[in-house]
């Protein structure tokens, strides 16, 4: 069963090469994806790695997180849920 992992505080320049790169000595990888903004393309500093192993996952969460990546300290934890978030109303009738 895949694993995947939160990756923040991430430099704006990181990419999903990036996260391959510095993921990849662990395990088999999945997915990985760096999230940018949909207006402007500029990444928000967090991105998701996925693992094939759990064993492989839990050995990046001990050994990357509070590393530094290009001067920031990343945070690197399991991935909770995506939770549903109420419609939100613009005023319209």
């Amino acid at each position: 069963m895949a694993v995947r992992l939160y990756v923040g505080n991430l430099p704006y320049s990181a990419t999903q090469q990036t996260l391959q790169e510095i993921f990849s000595p662990f395990g088999a990888l999945g997915e990985c994806t760096v999230i940018s903004d949909k207006f402007s393309g500029r990444s928000k500093g967090f991105g998701f790695v996925e693992f094939e192993d759990a064993e492989a996952a839990k050995a990046a969460i001990e050994k990357m997180n509070g590393t530094d990546l290009d001067g920031r300290n990343i945070i690197v934890n399991e991935a909770r849920p995506k939770e549903d978030r109420p419609e939100r109303s613009f005023g319209g009738r």
